[in-house]
C-alpha cells in the first residue's frame, strides 16, 4: 500500500438544527460516503472507513483524538437521553455500532460489535467480534468481553490491545480505495416528504410511503425484486436490504435500526427491527413486534405479534407492554422530525447552510 496514493476525500457534512459538526483537525484518512452530521465534536487525527456515519441529532456526539472508525460503522446518540461519548485512541471494526454509551480511552471495539443505550465502557477494555453490549452494562478496564450479552472473559495479556488496534487501523486504510460505483439515489420519484440521505444508495424497484426515510449510508437493493418501505417507517443509517432472494416488504410506523442486514421476508406495522439484528431470508414479522438488537433470525422464521423477541436465533422472550410500546411510538415521532431536518439541509442551495458534499471541510464550517 505505501506505493499507493490514498484518495483524497473529506466527509459529508451536514447541520442539524442549526449545528454544525467540529473538527479539531480535518480527519487524516477518509473513506467514500464517509459522513459526519449534526452535534457532533471530533478531535485530531481521526480515520474513518467508508461508509461511516457519526451522527448527533437529538444529543451530542463527542470523540477524542486518534480515532479509527471501520467501514460501514455508526456512532449514535438517544433522543434527549444519552450522549456518545468516545475517548481518545479507541479503534472501532466494520459494521459497529456505538450508541448512546461512553467509552473510555483506549479501547478495541471489533468487527459487528453493538454497545447499547446507557453502557460504560471504561478505559483499556477489548469487546471481540460481534458482541453485543446490553444496555447500561459496564465493562471493567483491563478485560476482554465477548458474547450476547458480552461477558469478560480474560484479562489482557500485555500488548494485546495495541495489537488489535493495529489490525483495525489496517482494515480502515484498506477500505479507503473502496469506491461507491452508484450515483446518489434519485429521489425524484419518491413522495416529497420522504428522506433519502445522500449517501444512502438505493437501487432498482423501491416505494417509500409518506415521510418514510433512509438514512445515511444505507445500501438498498431492489434490482432483482421489489422493496416496499410503509409511510412513517425509518430505515436507519448503514442498514443493508437484499432484495436478490424476493420482495422485502416493509410495513408502516416500523423502525429498522443501525446496521440491520434484512434479506427477502415482510415485516409488519408498528414493528422496531433492533440495531444489528440479521434476519435470514424469509422471515416474516408479525404487527406490534420489537425484535432485540443484535438478535438473529433462521431462515423463514416466524415473529408471532404482541412479543419482544431476542437471541441467536431469536425467540420470544417477554409480552410487549405499553411502556415498550410508547417507546417505539417515541422512536417514529423523532426520526419523523429528524428526517424533514436532513432533507432540508439537504436541500438547501450552497452558501445557503446547506451541504453538497463536495467543498473542503474548511470552506463549510472552520474548525473550533
Amino acid at each position: 500500500m505505501a506505493s499507493e496514493v490514498l484518495p483524497q476525500v473529506v466527509p459529508f457534512v451536514l447541520p442539524f438544527d442549526g449545528t454544525w459538526p467540529q473538527f479539531l483537525t480535518e480527519p487524516r484518512l477518509c473513506g467514500a460516503d464517509a459522513s459526519v452530521l449534526g452535534k457532533v465534536r471530533l478531535g485530531a487525527r481521526a480515520s474513518l472507513g467508508a461508509g461511516t456515519v457519526i451522527r448527533g441529532d437529538g444529543h451530542f456526539v463527542r470523540i477524542g483524538d486518534d480515532f479509527h472508525l471501520g467501514e460501514m460503522s455508526t456512532v449514535h446518540i438517544a433522543h434527549d437521553v444519552y450522549p456518545a461519548i468516545v475517548g481518545d485512541r479507541v479503534a472501532v471494526g466494520r459494521d459497529a455500532v456505538v450508541h448512546a454509551c461512553t467509552v473510555g480511552n483506549d479501547c478495541v471495539i471489533e468487527d459487528g460489535v453493538v454497545i447499547l443505550d446507557g453502557s460504560v465502557v471504561e478505559d483499556g477494555v477489548l469487546i471481540e467480534a460481534r458482541s453485543t453490549v446490553f444496555p447500561r452494562s459496564t465493562l471493567k478496564s483491563g478485560f476482554a468481553y465477548s458474547g450476547s450479552p458480552a461477558k469478560p472473559i480474560r484479562e489482557l495479556a500485555p500488548g494485546e490491545l495495541e495489537q488489535r488496534a493495529q489490525l483495525l487501523h489496517e482494515a480502515v486504510a484498506a477500505s479507503l480505495f473502496a469506491t461507491t460505483a452508484d450515483a446518489a439515489p434519485d429521489t425524484g420519484r419518491f413522495p416529497a416528504d420522504a428522506f433519502v440521505a445522500t449517501t444512502a444508495r438505493l437501487v432498482g424497484a423501491i416505494e417509500l410511503g409518506a415521510c418514510a426515510s433512509v438514512f445515511f449510508g444505507c445500501r438498498l437493493d431492489a434490482a432483482l425484486a421489489p422493496i416496499t418501505i410503509g409511510e412513517n417507517s425509518n430505515v436507519q443509517d448503514n442498514t443493508r436490504i437484499d432484495a436478490s432472494e424476493g420482495a422485502v416488504i416493509i410495513g408502516p410506523d416500523t423502525t429498522i435500526g443501525h446496521n440491520v442486514h434484512i434479506r427477502a421476508g415482510r415485516i409488519g406495522a408498528h414493528a422496531l427491527i433492533g440495531i444489528g439484528a440479521d434476519l435470514g431470508a424469509g422471515t416474516i414479522v408479525d404487527d406490534d413486534v420489537l425484535l432485540a438488537a443484535g438478535s438473529v433470525t433462521t431462515p423463514r422464521q416466524h415473529l408471532e405479534g404482541g412479543w419482544l423477541w431476542g437471541g441467536r436465533p431469536a425467540r420470544p422472550i417477554a409480552r410487549l407492554d405499553e411502556n415498550r410500546r410508547a417507546a417505539m411510538r417515541d422512536i417514529i415521532r423523532h426520526y419523523r422530525a429528524y428526517g424533514a431536518a436532513y432533507r432540508a439541509a439537504q436541500d438547501r442551495p450552497a452558501g445557503q447552510g446547506g451541504s453538497n458534499g463536495t467543498s473542503p471541510i474548511a470552506d463549510r464550517h472552520p474548525h473550533r
